[in-house]
């Protein structure tokens, strides 16, 4: 059930909108003045505040400065007689979702309230698609020469905002180079969202990118805040970008270019700023050739390219791999990691590994599962 907070000093006006925001079945919490309000934000989690404006001590204002700086998801409806342009640009300076004017439309408070609470849902979900940097310690693992290389283009990188190309064959790891571009940034503590550009519908791409407006095609029955919007400050990773559509292609180039993005169906222009990092399997320069992708946009986001080597192109590191493999997958069976014989694992490097490092990773969580205490070179010959 969303959780609302009603700040207001005047009694009658609190208890009239709490009947009302109940009966909606609402949880609804009331705060008589602004000190009472941002400690109680401070202390619980609201999804849409409907705050006051002018209030003895702390004024509706300077509380939504201050509960600004929480890094609550928290979205604040302005509710005031005090409507004049000045005080509402204020408002919207200051993070406000919307700015009601005294006394409120019902029907538009209500559906003001809706959108605020899609918008605080949408922002919870970008809050958890933050990575920390001690949940991928040690993911990037080898010591060969091209993933020693590799690193030290993500520590001279990470840090900067330019754009990354990262190429590679499946499997090979494409997605944790991204991450660690990310976690080395200074949008660390911002979201990190992907979008897997083949696994989505050429038809909707374009709706997942840039979010669309309400009734702008026959399924968009609610507005929606596209992944550039929920990215804001963060870093937005472009999965498999050689199987994005033209269309969508042409709208990730103005974006790039002028830092804004329209949603589907709507009419105002939206700025945004986050970090791009790209990623395919594919051959770019054969995909403009063939006319499926623009030059354009290959050379906006090919500022800093990054090959992700195959696991046949650094098999020194398989004997690491499988170790962390082994000993992650142990964790997660919660059953003791198993040791390998150096006869299997000098088997293993000679194997071809088309499937890269995620069918090492499959072939190291089935010998887990399969065999005993020690994984034999018989076992990895009947299981390979």
């Amino acid at each position: 059930m969303p959780k609302l907070l009603i700040v207001d000093d005047e009694k009658n006006i609190r208890s009239a909108m709490r009947d009302i925001l109940e009966f909606e079945e609402y949880e609804v919490d009331e705060a008589q003045n602004g000190e009472q309000g941002l400690n109680m934000i401070q202390n619980d989690n609201y999804d849409v505040v409907l705050c006051d404006i002018k209030m003895p001590n702390m004024d509706g204002l300077e509380m939504l400065s201050k509960a600004g700086n929480l890094g609550k998801s928290t979205q604040f409806i302005m509710v005031s007689a005090f409507s004049d342009q000045e005080t509402i640009n204020k408002a919207t300076a200051l993070g406000a979702f919307d700015f009601i004017p005294k006394p409120p439309d019902l029907n538009r408070q209500l559906a003001s309230i809706k959108n605020a609470i899609q918008k605080s849902t949408e922002c919870k979900n970008v809050e958890s698609q933050k990575i920390k940097i001690g949940d991928f310690e040690n993911d990037i693992i080898g010591n060969s020469v091209c993933i020693e290389r590799m690193r030290e283009i993500i520590e001279k990188v990470g840090p900067t905002d330019a754009r990354v190309l990262i190429t590679g064959p499946n499997g090979a790891g494409k997605e944790m180079v991204a991450k660690w571009l990310h976690l080395k940034s200074k949008r660390a503590n911002k979201a990190l969202v992907e979008v897997n550009c083949a696994a989505i519908p050429s038809e909707l791409i374009e709706s997942e990118l840039f979010g669309h407006e309400k009734g702008s095609f026959t399924s968009a029955v609610k507005q929606r805040i596209g992944k550039f919007e929920q990215a804001e400050g963060g870093t937005l990773f472009l999965d498999e970008i050689g199987d994005m559509s033209l269309s969508a292609q042409a709208k990730v180039l103005r974006a790039l270019q002028e830092n804004k993005i329209t949603r589907v169906g709507g009419e105002k222009d939206i700025k945004v700023n986050v970090r791009i990092v790209a990623a395919t399997n594919k051959d770019l320069q054969k995909e403009i050739e063939s006319g499926h992708f623009r030059e354009d946009l290959y050379h906006r986001l090919n500022v800093i390219p990054i090959k992700v080597p195959s696991l046949s192109n650094r098999k020194e590191d398989i004997p690491l791999l499988i170790s962390k493999f082994l000993a992650d997958l142990g964790t997660q069976y919660q059953i003791m990691p198993k040791k390998m014989h150096q006869n299997a694992l000098k088997y293993l490097q000679e194997l071809p590994w088309t499937g890269n490092v995620r069918e090492l990773h499959n072939m190291a969580e089935r010998l887990m599962i399969m065999c005993e205490k020690e994984i034999t070179l018989e076992d990895v010959q009947a299981y390979a």
